[in-house]
């Protein structure tokens, strides 16, 4: 099956440009400038920007993937896609080592079928003074035995895990996560400076959504942020919802770090497009007001209700990004963390056809998988 989309502004990790391009069995194979050789599918000068790529997501569309069920996954990956999202890692939290395991063997099933990218662990070997919607009671000891667990019952998807790097042995594991091919992501953590430091030496190269669930920016104790935002070597998230992070330190962020270490993250939980109302979060009762999710008792932020088409709008129209920019930020940086970036990230000849459709507010108006149209366009 071949399909022209044509009349659109293409957006690449260089530039916007009027053109048009060519989709066959699912793949994308001519990306043109200008005029397209002969008819197409008109988008009428639309936005073309590849597929949204979120590497922290627990869920949404009242479907949560630390409940490890493969129905709400896949409902919750199927709600997500209608926002551009085309590319999804299931986020656990915390939880018993049997209750993750399972989770985990039971979302791998979903990865390969090609619902999901991978599976994420967010805990359980994190900071209690840092711990946010994450039960207190269930956090642990960084134990390498335990950690190759996790990863063993992923079946070779796992490909995250959170981790404070200040607490016993955490060091150790995470090289065993680089030396298992599994990104190690320093967050929730009340590290020093120094500690952080020593963890992204060790091998982490993720900021688990930078600025929360770590100490502030200290001019005389600079902690995590600075060690994180500094380094070459680190990927830093940020939850762009306006309730996480202020576009300002947005800006900040991506002052520093620039769109090739910059990802943007929804950490959507399952209340994501229902509205207000009780929800879990794991093992933790959750209420959203206003769209804000927090902890039923103690008021912890938990999570967001963010989609990443939101996420992209905000960052190109309150904190400055350029569209190449923001869908860097959006698809090509965490494409490129997770190992998917030779399938995509893109709009680049030979990816697949994963592309979303925007119309001059950025409002999604298609969105594509794989050449296959599941909005619009």
């Amino acid at each position: 099956m071949s399909i022209t989309l044509v009349d659109a502004r293409i957006v690449t990790p260089e530039d916007v440009h009027d053109g048009w391009l060519t989709i066959e069995d699912g793949r994308i194979t001519h990306v043109g400038r200008g005029a397209a050789p002969g008819a197409g599918l008109s988008l009428g000068g639309r936005y073309v920007v590849p597929g949204f790529v979120d590497q922290h997501n627990h869920g949404g569309a009242g479907a949560s993937f630390p409940a490890g069920d493969p129905e709400e996954a896949r409902r919750a990956v199927a709600f997500h896609l209608g926002h551009g999202t085309t590319t999804v890692v299931a986020s656990l939290v915390t939880g018993p080592l049997e209750e993750l395991a399972r989770a985990a063997s039971a979302l791998a099933d979903l990865c390969e079928e090609g619902v999901l990218a991978g599976v994420h662990f967010e805990g359980p070997y994190i900071s209690a003074a840092r711990c946010g919607a994450h039960d207190p009671a269930l956090l642990r000891t960084p134990d390498r035995a335990e950690v190759a667990g996790l990863v063993k019952a992923a079946r070779g998807h796992a490909r995250m895990l959170t981790i404070a790097p200040e607490l016993p042995g955490a060091l150790d594991v995470v090289r065993d996560l680089v030396d298992a091919g599994v990104v190690a992501a320093l967050g929730h953590s009340d590290a020093t400076h120094d500690q952080t430091l020593a963890g992204i030496e060790a091998g982490g190269t993720v900021a688990t959504h930078l600025y929360n669930a770590m100490p502030s920016l200290h001019h005389r104790d600079p902690g995590p942020i600075a060690a994180l935002l500094q380094d070459e070597r680190v990927t830093v998230e940020l939850i762009n919802d306006g309730v996480h992070v202020h576009p300002a330190m947005v800006r900040l962020a991506y002052s520093v770090a620039g769109a090739g270490r910059t990802a943007l993250v929804t950490d959507a939980m399952a209340a994501t497009g229902v509205g207000d109302g009780s929800y879990r979060l794991g093992n933790l009762a959750v209420e959203v007001k206003d769209g804000v999710a927090r902890l039923a008792e103690g008021g912890s932020i938990a999570g967001s209700t963010l989609t990443m088409d939101v996420a992209f709008r905000r960052a190109v129209r309150l904190c400055g990004l350029s569209l190449p920019e923001a869908a860097r930020a959006a698809s090509l940086t965490p494409a490129r963390l997770l190992g998917l970036d030779d399938r995509v990230g893109s709009v680049t000849t030979g990816k697949d056809a994963d592309l979303v459709v925007l119309d001059e507010e950025l409002t999604v108006t298609g969105v594509m998988k794989r050449g296959a149209w599941h909005v619009g366009p």
